[in-house]
């Protein structure tokens, strides 16, 4: 079975050493000593380990089974997610008026990380009720939030986001769910949806589906979707459960990952529904959900990556295989531990700086959500939104490329379901597809982030980079050369990217479509870059000090070398894709494929 070690050292060096989240300004941050973020992180780490990493292998070979219209979980969950709901964990970063603790967002996300890594199927149960209650906390009425927000931060009822449907899935203004207004104000929801995780289940009393519909006589395409609350049982007027609304589980998908989560076909026969926020403005309120869930499978991927790595390091270090070509390491032993062979360590070294590296930038975007949310920062909002489709596709798209580094560490032993090497890989997969296709968040970054607010945040983004290279550099010769040049070589790679799109997109937008994925991945490397850079500096003045942990901080700074020498140039690749222009992408017919 692999093992599991719960990265809170690592977390809390992000969290005070580069991020000094205790001395930040920001609302609540006060109150993130390290005394106690290492407090929750070692009772997030316990219950990640011992409670929800056993099942992690239970949910993948069981997986939920259908009868008689109720979804069954694997054994185990219910008892495991009513230790979730009894340690308070659904709703930590949750207003404290509907039950939640109230800590900020950044906490939510280190903890969220472990769960992830251990049982992502699982996880994914709360993490949905999460962003739906996100949605109505943001868009509901009081009302609203009065019935559904107290059961939902507790998870004594679930929730769900319902988007997809058999015929449309990124177009959903092809979607044909419909909502009939009926005369007491409510609606009558009628339609499939499909790939709705969570959507039905034997662990709340309640499930409280958001449902995208188009209401009868209103606008065609995207500008006629409303969202709408329909809860599998009506909620009566003092809170107790009515009787069951119209929406029932279809069927269960079968799927390549993620066995341990209900992914349901949910079918609405003139199901009760309630508007949720503004007519046809139904995506405006989704995307409340939606954003929250992309920075959640941006976590996703990083969380998959670091398991799969801890347990690729272990079996490197304990298989024997070959002899080191400059001379025998293990002279007792019929041969050498794999870890001595270079194209291992470069495999594990790859592994090990994307997941430090993911796992900082991650918690950046956090407190940048925080800084949006508990200050109202617009600058704040708009470069989280911009670095949104990065979080979500660059994370993910490296994730899931390092499991199967991770995988191919073990040989044809991480091909044999036993070693549950596998299992990481195939379950990282799906955090590349939903929430917004890979390819869409490219899209959604070149063609709309890059020119919100004239260019303003993502202007902001390179002031930031550049401002950290000239306060930081000329100080250190080794710093300058192994972290602040590599920097601002990649910094302008990015730039001289954005130039090319501007020069030649407005003549023809496939200019920068067709390099989209080169850029959204060339920012991605930036990002991680800017953070080794910070962390190596924070690394690098820990060991000026006293620090208690030298190995440590020496670990970072060699990792931090390999990052910025070996990963961060794949920039200049890029920029040599985006440079080629549309041409070898469009050229070819579509009869010639």
């Amino acid at each position: 079975m692999p093992i599991y070690n719960a990265p809170t050292k690592d977390a809390q060096f992000v969290l005070h050493d580069v991020l000094n989240v205790s001395t930040s300004d920001i609302p609540g941050y006060n109150e993130l000593e390290a005394d106690f973020t290492g407090a929750v992180l070692e009772e997030a780490g316990k219950i990640a380990s011992n409670v929800l990493h056993p099942l992690n292998v239970v949910g993948d070979k069981e997986g939920c089974r259908l009868e008689n219209g109720i979804v069954y979980t694997p054994t185990g969950f219910k008892d495991a997610f009513e230790q979730m709901k009894a340690g308070g964990w659904t709703g930590l970063d949750m207003p404290e008026e509907y039950g939640g603790q109230n800590m900020p967002y950044v906490l939510a996300t280190a903890v969220g990380e472990m769960f992830s890594a251990t049982n992502q199927a699982f996880t994914m149960y709360q993490g949905l009720t999460h962003g739906a209650a996100s949605a109505i906390l943001a868009h509901g009425s009081e009302e609203q939030k009065n019935t559904y927000l107290p059961n939902m931060v507790s998870c004594e009822w679930t929730g769900t986001m319902n988007l997809t449907e058999p015929h449309c899935g990124t177009d959903l203004g092809l979607m044909r769910t419909k909502a009939d207004p009926q005369a007491d104000g409510s609606y009558k929801i009628s339609g499939q949806k499909i790939f709705i995780s969570a959507g039905e289940h034997d662990m709340a009393d309640n499930i409280i589906h958001l449902v995208l519909a188009k209401i009868v006589g209103g606008p065609d395409g995207i500008k006629g979707v409303s969202l709408f609350i329909v809860p599998k049982y009506l909620v009566n007027e003092d809170g107790s459960l009515g009787e069951r609304n119209g929406a029932a589980v279809g069927n269960i998908e079968e799927k390549m990952g993620i066995h341990g989560n209900s992914t349901c076909v949910m079918n609405y026969d003139e199901a009760t529904g309630y508007l949720l926020g503004e007519e046809h403005k139904g995506m405006r309120a989704m995307f409340t959900m939606m954003n929250e869930a992309r920075l959640g499978v941006g976590m996703q991927g990083l969380s998959q990556a670091d398991a799969a790595y801890q347990n690729a390091v272990e079996y490197a270090k304990d298989r024997l295989q070959g002899r080191d070509v400059t001379g025998a390491k293990n002279p007792d032993g019929p041969a050498d531990p794999l870890i001595v062979h270079p194209d291992i360590r470069r495999s594990l070294l790859d592994q090990k700086s994307f997941a430090e590296g993911g796992r900082a930038f991650i918690l950046w975007g956090a407190t940048l959500i925080d800084k949006a949310h508990r200050e109202g920062d617009k600058d704040a909002d708009g470069v989280i939104s911009l670095l949104t489709p990065v979080i979500k596709g660059f994370l993910t798209d490296e994730g899931y490329d390092m499991t199967v580094k991770a995988q191919q560490v073990y040989g044809g032993h991480g091909y044999i379901e036993e070693w549950g090497m596998s299992q990481y890989t195939r379950d990282a997969r799906i955090a590349m597809i939903y929430e917004g296709a890979n390819g869409v968040q490219a899209l959604d970054l070149v063609g709309r982030k890059l020119a919100t607010d004239g260019g303003k945040h993502v202007m902001a983004f390179f002031e930031m980079v550049k401002s950290f290279c000239k306060e930081n550099g000329g100080q250190d010769e080794a710093f300058d050369r192994d972290f602040i040049e590599p920097l601002k070589a990649a910094s302008k790679d990015l730039q001289a990217a954005g130039m090319f799109f501007m020069q030649n997109a407005v003549k023809n937008p496939n200019e920068a479509l067709a390099g989209s994925n080169d850029f959204m991945h060339m920012f991605g490397h930036v990002c991680l870059g800017l953070m080794w850079a910070q962390m190596a500096l924070a690394a690098r003045n820990a060991l000026a000090g006293d620090a208690s942990d030298k190995a440590f901080y020496e670990a970072k700074l060699i990792t931090g070398r390999y990052y910025m020498a070996r990963r961060l140039p794949a920039t200049g690749m890029h920029l040599a894709r985006i440079q080629s222009g549309a041409a070898p992408v469009m050229t070819l017919d579509a009869d010639q494929f």
